[in-house]
């Protein structure tokens, strides 16, 4: 999301708009101040007991100023009051709160200010416009809020082929396994993603504990992503998988290391998209998934690899994941999901964010000039 958000704000400048970013952190290089029409950046900590504490006084803080300039069109990534459009890349909250949630857990604080939050954005009677890179959770916002078709905005996935540019297979293959000490013929597996609890890291250490152990002494599964890992290397140990499964931090070299994994796994419990699934496509590694993940319809359509239908089993997962293990499949899915991706690369060149919210603007801009003329 924050990629998005960047890549999105580089081609509103290009194609000639200001923009400013408020944030409560910024990690990374900030946008070049000397670059004619520079995007700005407001860096606004917080302190608080509570996050969503913390939330509410950014928000406070960033409509001070956005209140006090002259901005046409307010663009959110997180759900708040008083915005023209938001992104929509977390799935409903207040769903997931009644499905996997106490009734308990609904009479907290952090629930009801989450709730409104989201109730502010996805209401029947909010004028809030949604741009999804899925389709997923629609029906779930309509069922708690009726939002409106026409407030909705699919915006096809991103890919960018600087990042995926792919390299000889048998260097990378080498590359992943010396970066983390495998031996060279070991079978990898790679989970990405942060938050490794939603991303069903236990299931798969489950499924490399349930492979037969002739397989298993040389297979291996790498997590990546920013995470505490303790309670998943406790799990591993505990299945006398410490040898078997290595937890990462956070690395830039994701690509690289799909590119040298033998298969990729996202067992997600739910994900509203699930970008590393097409990410994995466009590197050629066969992929396993859960069909919770928004994204994993399009695993399916291309046909590169195997996707879990839910409710999940996980006697079923370990056998899907022997097959990702054994299958003559993988160089046919490895194909498939190269081609579907270049196909995702040209439907989306990196400036359908930009290119609707300037229309929403320009939509906004007239209605208001219509009620100026008649008033």
């Amino acid at each position: 999301m924050q990629r998005d958000m960047l890549r999105t704000a580089n081609e509103l400048v290009k194609r000639g708009h200001q923009v400013e970013i408020f944030t409560m952190r910024w990690d990374g290089d900030l946008p070049d101040a000397k670059k004619p029409n520079p995007i700005k950046v407001h860096v606004l900590p917080q302190t608080g007991w509570f996050n969503y504490q913390r939330y509410q006084k950014f928000i406070d803080a960033a409509f001070e100023r956005i209140n006090a300039g002259n901005f046409d069109y307010v663009f959110g990534y997180n759900r708040m009051a008083g915005l023209d459009a938001h992104f929509a890349a977390d799935p409903c909250f207040i769903e997931r709160a009644h499905q996997q949630r106490s009734f308990f857990y609904r009479l907290l604080p952090r629930y009801k200010w989450f709730a409104a939050c989201e109730r502010a954005i996805f209401a029947k009677d909010q004028k809030t416009e949604v741009l999804a890179v899925s389709l997923t959770e629609k029906p779930h916002f309509q069922k708690w809020y009726g939002i409106q078709d026409n407030r909705y905005h699919y915006i096809p996935p991103f890919l960018s082929p600087e990042r995926f540019i792919l390299q000889d297979k048998q260097v990378m293959r080498a590359y992943l396994r010396d970066s983390f000490g495998f031996g060279a013929e070991d079978f990898v597996y790679l989970l990405t993603g942060s938050g490794f609890a939603m991303k069903g890291l236990d299931r798969a250490i489950l499924a490399m504990a349930a492979l037969p152990a002739d397989l298993r002494v040389n297979t291996r599964l790498v997590a990546v992503g920013q995470d505490n890992p303790k309670t998943f290397n406790q799990m591993a140990k505990k299945l006398g998988l410490q040898n078997n499964v290595l937890i990462s931090k956070g690395r830039p070299d994701i690509p690289q290391l799909m590119q040298g994994a033998d298969a990729c796994v996202h067992p997600a419990y739910r994900e509203n998209t699930g970008l590393v699934i097409l990410e994995a496509m466009a590197c050629g590694a066969p992929i396993l998934v859960t069909a919770s993940c928004g994204y994993a319809s399009h695993v399916a359509e291309a046909d590169a690899g195997i996707v879990h239908d839910m409710p999940f089993n996980q006697e079923l997962f370990n056998q899907q994941f022997l097959e990702m293990r054994q299958s003559p499949q993988k160089q046919t899915w490895s194909e498939h999901g190269l081609n579907y991706s270049k196909a995702i690369m040209n439907a989306n060149d990196g400036s359908a964010e930009a290119l609707i919210l300037i229309e929403l603007a320009l939509r906004k801009a007239a209605i208001l000039k219509r009620g100026a003329l008649h008033d």
